[in-house]
């Protein structure tokens, strides 16, 4: 290690991870760069894996909690006591290329001004194939990550995105706690979404690293499509547009927003999820005081321009039906260190 203080903090809450847990923890411990502390949190694990850290040469601490905090609130508990300037994320069935810290460190050289990095993610079982390059919003209240099952050879420059997957997300530690994290009552889904909009109405910005590669498989602990996932999902996304959108968008898409969850619960019995999706706007709609106070709160610090943020969101609406990507040219700072702000024409291109 290059200093008593390790430069980055690497999280991993596991949650009956044993599967997929000890690959990771390898793929940790063979990174180039030397320069930071793991810490994991065993999040109420009922699958009788043992976490061994024993193997790793760079400081490592076990966390252990009797109950499951859910994926928001562990890695808040991990990040609060992290010593690294940086955060990196990583979920247990996420496995780095052994350069992937080192990426990031360049990658933090090179953008000064920038406190937030995504990952490229990789699908696991075929890793010709992209996972994710970047979480992309749009205004209707929906989020995708880009170019999901796109061939990963399109990856060849860095840019610019709305947030990253914090499957492999990469944070300044004090921007983190600047707005406060994850919102722990999202539990999980959508809480890296949240966090990704808070940040950029804070001023603050993301670029996707094309260098920094991580292998995942795709809802190994969760689910891909159970009801755990759809109930949260479906909670969570009323939550972060509620939240987060700014007025006067927010007026004028809310009636969009109640169209939509109108004719989920209208499908419902065809999909064969009315039942679980019905209780998630149930729920969404019981805390909407509560929802709105944080509202309140989160606009008021607004930092960004409101046409900075909008510039930021993902308005071609083939992009989001088609699960494109939206990843935009890396704008560069004047003289003065100030980032010029991006207009919402950009965000058609």
């Amino acid at each position: 290690m290059a200093s008593g203080t390790p430069i980055i903090s690497v999280l991993v809450v596991a949650y009956n991870s044993g599967a997929h847990l000890p690959r990771c923890l390898a793929a940790v411990e063979a990174q180039t760069c030397r320069d930071f502390e793991l810490l994991v949190l065993d999040n109420g694990s009922t699958d009788g894996s043992v976490i061994d850290l024993s193997a790793m040469t760079v400081p490592a601490r076990l966390e252990r909690s009797a109950e499951n905090l859910g994926f928001a609130a562990g890695n808040n508990r991990l990040a609060g006591t992290a010593n690294g300037k940086w955060l990196a994320l990583l979920n247990p069935d996420a496995f780095p290329e052994p350069d992937w810290l080192e990426a990031v460190m360049k990658a933090t050289a090179q953008y000064p001004g920038v406190s937030v990095f995504g990952s490229t993610q990789l699908l696991d079982e075929a890793p010709e194939l992209l996972d994710g390059a970047g979480d992309h919003y749009s205004p209707l209240g929906l989020a995708w990550r880009g170019d999901r099952m796109k061939p990963a050879s399109i990856m060849t420059q860095d840019g610019e995105v709305m947030g990253p997957c914090a499957a492999a997300g990469i944070y300044r530690r004090d921007a983190f706690r600047a707005v406060g994290g994850f919102a722990e009552s999202f539990f999980c889904y959508y809480e890296d979404v949240d966090l990704g909009l808070r940040l950029r109405l804070a001023g603050e910005r993301c670029i996707q690293l094309a260098g920094a590669r991580v292998r995942h498989v795709a809802s190994a602990i969760t689910g891909q499509n159970s009801d755990f996932s759809r109930y949260h999902i479906t909670r969570n996304r009323i939550w972060t547009f509620l939240r987060c959108m700014p007025f006067p968008v927010f007026q004028l898409v809310l009636p969009l927003l109640l169209a939509q969850l109108t004719l989920i619960v209208v499908l419902g019995p065809v999909r064969g999820d009315g039942p679980v999706r019905r209780r998630a706007i149930r729920d969404a709609f019981v805390n909407f005081r509560t929802v709105m106070k944080q509202r309140a709160e989160i606009q008021g610090n607004r930092k960004a321009s409101l046409r900075a943020f909008l510039g930021a969101l993902s308005w071609n609406p083939a992009k989001l039906f088609g699960a494109k990507g939206d990843r935009r040219p890396i704008r560069r700072e004047n003289k003065a260190g100030a980032v010029p702000p991006t207009g919402v024409e950009h965000a058609a291109d």
